[in-house]
């Protein structure tokens, strides 16, 4: 099916519901996450400076591309200073988002003034209209990107003058953490030179499987509809356990290129015991490093970025920040 996002549609065929609409001319209507914020040099909140920049890629599937990120560094950095970097891919389903929304805008200003890091928050091509695997590939165009200013001659000066690039940290939400799981994972099978990939964030991730566990068994119409979600997103799925979206099921997830892992995982969240499941079976796999479970209790999925200023929002922020650089 072709495709688009044009206004000039006819009757819906399939719905998608919270998210988006196809129609039967191919137009995508997407129902939720499309407003966008500018950055901004001189946001008064969190003293955090903030821009959007482009570059060129080879590598991302669908041919050669021009590739998009918001990046953050905060104001009071010293000139040569180097600070960690944070690479953030935003949740949505594959399907629905930006890294240039509000309340990940709002979010990435938060936590990189409280970490005091510099941050990449990276904007994928998105689903249906750019199935997976193209958002894995956009997404490890940016490490390669961020990578390529590790001795200084990049596009980008805020990387080249206070990156840290022996402490790169990759961490996402929902479908972000599911893509970052994904680099961690492409990182210990190839690396990428110049970089040191220290930590791997994973908040609520989107993971999934054939066989029910916890509370999953109560919900059957809800477990249908949910693997429908990952069909559109991934059409050439193997299926449930495909380790896309299994990372149980994979054969390679011992392999994660980092030496320590925190999971967030949310009390009332759908994809809770998903969470918890990936923390055993990485502890199970061989894999050498630490894997530690973060829980909010009387919680929903992504509540942090609905509220950041509740209790437990603020319990888990400071957890990451403790993890970037303890």
């Amino acid at each position: 099916m072709d495709f688009s996002t044009s206004d000039d549609h006819s009757e819906p065929v399939r719905e998608f519901l919270p998210f988006l609409r196809i129609y039967k001319d191919g137009t995508v209507q997407r129902l939720t996450g499309t407003k966008i914020v500018p950055p901004s040099l001189h946001d008064p909140k969190s003293a955090v400076q903030s821009k959007d920049v482009r570059y060129y890629s080879s590598s991302s599937a669908g041919g050669d591309v021009i590739l998009r990120s918001r990046i953050y560094l905060p104001k009071q950095t010293a000139p040569g200073e180097k600070l960690p970097v944070l690479v953030y891919y935003h949740g949505g389903a594959f399907l629905i988002e930006s890294a240039f929304s509000p309340i990940y805008h709002n979010y990435l200003n938060t936590l990189v003034a409280e970490a005091n890091v510099i941050a990449v928050s990276v904007d994928y091509r998105r689903a249906p209209e750019n199935p997976l695997p193209i958002a894995y590939e956009d997404s490890w165009a940016a490490l390669e990107w961020i990578a390529s200013h590790a001795s200084g001659g990049g596009s980008e000066d805020w990387l080249n003058k206070h990156a840290d690039f022996d402490s790169v940290f990759v961490a996402g939400d929902s479908a972000g953490a599911n893509i970052a799981h994904r680099m961690a994972i492409r990182f210990g099978k190839e690396g990428i030179g110049g970089i040191g990939f220290a930590g791997l964030v994973l908040i609520h991730p989107y993971f999934w499987g054939k066989d029910p566990i916890g509370n999953e068994e109560k919900e059957s119409e809800f477990r249908e509809g949910a693997f429908e979600f990952w069909k559109l997103a991934c059409p050439t799925t193997t299926g449930p356990d495909d380790p896309l979206v299994n990372p149980a099921a994979d054969p390679d997830l011992g392999r994660l290129g980092c030496s320590k892992v925190v999971v967030a995982v949310a009390e009332k969240d759908f994809l809770s015991d998903r969470g918890r499941y990936y923390c055993e079976a990485v502890r199970k796999s061989g894999w050498k490093g630490e894997i530690e479970l973060l829980e909010a209790k009387d919680e929903q999925h992504v509540f942090h970025l609905m509220d950041g200023g509740c209790e437990n929002a603020v319990a888990m922020r400071s957890k990451i920040c403790s993890f970037i650089n303890g």
